[in-house]
């Protein structure tokens, strides 16, 4: 009988799992007259209210990469919504034209948090997220932009920037910056010197933030992203993937979110 309560048990579960399903959706929204479009992912199988998790995207914009690390939160059980930062979701193929938007979205921060906060709260109106429990990631550029917005005291509970600058328009203020902070950069990012990282951690220090910051030796900048290498390969600047520092930078932003978003 135990025999057969225990296989029925494994039956249903992996029924169970087999049934479950990430579902993704595009989503439209405002900000001051302009429209974003974003892409809302989530685990139908999960019931009830969940932590929500922004995405916010490289300079290269609103893309597939950023959808697909929707889809991997979503899998963990978070509702995950990759932001659009550029409007009616702009993507750019160069890497001139793609600096020249982040960097007019970087240079303004109103307009960047304007269009962080259209996105948390589209993100909040969905009926699975508990508003409560609120974490954000970003790659390149959409790495500095969760860390400004932090530092600008949105209420996230956490926030993991990958390969991304560390700097900000503003300090961190001690009250005001109350996330928790994963950087995963790479160790041999030519983007990244080392004198901004020793400010971005004595700025942090400065605030009380417990916050963890890893390189990962022989990685370079764009390490998550296995588009990367050819990029690098085509216009001829320093990005590449490594499988071995994007596995591990996950497990840190895993082990992040369980410990700050309890799941």
């Amino acid at each position: 009988m135990q025999l057969i309560i225990v296989l029925a048990t494994l039956i249903f579960g992996f029924a169970g799992i087999a049934n479950a399903k990430v579902v993704g959706k595009e989503v439209t929204y405002k900000d001051d007259g302009t429209t974003l479009k974003g892409y809302i992912a989530y685990d139908d199988s999960i019931k009830g209210k969940r932590p929500g998790v922004i995405v916010v995207h490289e300079w290269w914009g609103h893309n597939a990469y950023a959808r697909s690390r929707a889809d991997m939160l979503a899998k963990l059980g978070y509702t995950a919504i990759a932001l659009d930062m550029f409007g009616d979701g702009k993507t750019l193929d160069h890497p001139d034209d793609a600096g020249k938007m982040a960097g007019a979205i970087s240079s303004n921060m109103p307009l960047m948090k304007a269009r962080f906060l259209a996105a948390l709260k589209t993100l909040n109106a969905e009926p699975t997220v508990d508003p409560a429990r609120t974490g954000a990631i970003g790659y390149c550029f959409g790495g500095s932009v969760v860390l400004n917005m932090a530092r600008e005291g949105v209420g996230l509970t956490s926030v993991a920037a990958f390969h991304a600058q560390v700097g900000g328009q503003t300090k961190a203020v001690k009250g005001k910056f109350k996330a928790r902070v994963l950087v995963a950069n790479g160790a041999d990012d030519k983007w990244i010197t080392s004198e901004s990282v020793e400010a971005f951690k004595k700025e942090m220090d400065a605030a009380g933030v417990k916050y963890k910051y890893v390189a990962y030796p022989g990685a370079v900048h764009g390490f998550t992203n296995p588009a990367a290498t050819g990029l690098g390969e085509k216009f001829h600047i320093p990005i590449a993937y490594n499988k071995d520092a994007d596995e591990k930078s996950w497990v840190e932003l895993t082990t992040l979110f369980k410990e700050t978003l309890g799941k």
